[in-house]
């Protein structure tokens, strides 16, 4: 039977690398940590758009009809795509709220990954330069 304590201490030491030497792998590796730092303070997130909309009526008798601060609503769509077609579903006012902000953080999490992606294309360019 293999000690676990053995199987954790191979799989930490094969996910650990050396301390570059070089000055900008190691810039790279720290920008790289604190991007994934970032990436577990993330919040609940969904992609989509969320819509705020104040019709009218239609009713030429309505106040909406005579003033545009009196509109109905407000009224929220969140839309999003499932196999290229887009859902709506209408939420209240409360529930907005919080799809706005898991919404924000979907920008955040896209943004983090394209920044992650960005300076890991880097430093592989770099370490490759390197061991020339």
């Amino acid at each position: 039977m293999v000690d676990s304590r053995l199987v954790y201490m191979r799989r930490v030491k094969k996910h650990l690398a050396p301390a570059p030497t070089d000055p900008v792998l190691r810039r790279y590796e720290v920008q790289f940590r604190t991007l994934r730092a970032q990436l577990a303070d993330l919040g609940v997130f969904c992609k989509g758009t969320l819509l705020e909309h104040r019709p009218t009526c239609g009713k030429p008798n309505c106040a909406c009809a005579q003033h545009p601060e009196q509109r109905h609503g407000p009224y929220f769509d969140w839309t999003y795509k499932v196999a290229g077609k887009t859902v709506g579903i209408r939420l209240s006012p409360a529930v907005a709220a919080d799809y706005r902000a898991a919404i924000v953080e979907w920008r955040r999490l896209r943004t983090l990954l394209a920044r992650l992606e960005s300076l890991s294309r880097r430093a592989l360019t770099r370490k490759a330069r390197l061991q020339r």
